[in-house]
């Protein structure tokens, strides 16, 4: 019997081994269906709604993807132009932040401290951190090399979600499991919806906030805000790195203790309280999950899998959470706050 078990976790394991090489391998076919299922995971209610209100699907289809379209054509124009300028500057900013990491230096040895500046400055590279976040937005836009097949998805799952709830009645006579099924499905599609809410939201902030502040590429940075706002905890201080470095050199150090209380707030306030009670209970990951996901996505689908990492990661803690036999690998991943929720 022990053989057995034993012959069974083995051929599980291999498996899932030979299921992720062949995910690995087909990733530029599986980033853009992704990224086409959460488009059109997000889009769903609007397009519920306006048929709702009695307009005929396809009507209702063309206004929901036309508008999709012109949103995402002028975002892509102001994220251009600003990477364009952005990248033309990395070098003076790079230049700037070393002269104050030897004013740093310079005072900390006033101060009986020796901080080699070099070294500092080799230790926190601003050229990289740039050159990365500039490289996390283009990773993005590169996924729209393929926008017509991804639009054309789009479109098809749009139009699926009409006859997707006739098929499950069709599936199995059994009540308890259409139940489930829509039940996962219901779950997935709200999380999808609200994060997507409170990022735009988070970003609109960071877009208000750094532009009374004065600081450069303001829209640049509440889109990075958008972005990494799907991912918990980490995400909102990475995205505060390049804000505060690029507020530093352009209005000096005052200011940029401002940006980085802005981010800290917003983390705070948004990430800690608001969102918790708007996503609701069960939804939240350990941040130990959260840095595995990123690794493990990153790796897996590239640098589009570590911005999907979060989602990706709660559709199957969703999953496992609703069938009893898989309920307490969900359980592993939660954060302690969604588990004194469950207790309670």
């Amino acid at each position: 019997m022990k053989d057995i078990r034993l012959g069974y976790y083995v051929i599980t394991v291999a498996a899932i081994v030979i299921v992720l090489a062949g995910i690995k391998s087909a990733s530029a076919i599986i980033v853009p269906f992704l990224f086409s299922l959460f488009i059109a995971i997000i889009l769903s209610p609007s397009y519920g709604f306006l048929q709702k209100k009695g307009l005929p699907s396809g009507v209702a289809l063309v206004v929901v993807i036309f508008s999709f379209m012109i949103f995402l054509a002028a975002i892509a124009t102001l994220i251009g132009n600003s990477l364009q300028s952005f990248s033309a500057n990395i070098d003076n900013y790079t230049q700037q932040l070393s002269a104050y990491y030897i004013s740093l230096a310079q005072i900390t040895q006033n101060l009986g401290i020796d901080m080699p500046a070099e070294e500092f400055s080799n230790f926190v590279n601003p050229k990289q951190i740039m050159i990365f976040v500039s490289s996390m937005l283009k990773g993005m836009g590169s996924v729209f090399t393929n926008g017509f097949v991804i639009l054309l998805t789009v479109v098809f799952m749009l139009l699926e979600t009409k006859s997707f709830n006739h098929k499950i009645d069709m599936l199995d006579n059994n009540k308890e499991t259409k139940e489930h099924i829509q039940k996962i499905v219901t779950k997935i599609k709200e999380y999808m919806t609200l994060k997507a809410i409170i990022s735009l939201f988070t970003g609109l902030i960071v877009w208000i906030a750094l532009f009374i502040i004065g600081t450069d590429y303001a829209f640049l940075w509440a889109v990075l805000a958008f972005l990494l706002n799907f991912i918990p905890n980490i995400g909102s201080m990475i995205a505060a790195i390049p804000a505060v470095l690029i507020t530093l050199v352009q209005l000096g150090s005052a200011s940029a203790l401002l940006v980085g209380g802005l981010y800290i707030a917003i983390n705070m306030i948004i990430g800690s309280v608001i969102e918790p009670r708007v996503m609701g209970k069960g939804l939240g990951l350990s941040t130990l999950v959260v840095f595995l996901s990123l690794l493990f996505w990153g790796w897996l689908l590239g640098m589009v899998g570590m911005l999907l990492s979060i989602p990706l990661t709660i559709i199957i803690k969703i999953i496992l959470y609703e069938n009893k036999n898989t309920r307490w690998v969900s359980i592993l991943l939660d954060s302690a706050n969604s588990l004194e929720t469950k207790v309670k």
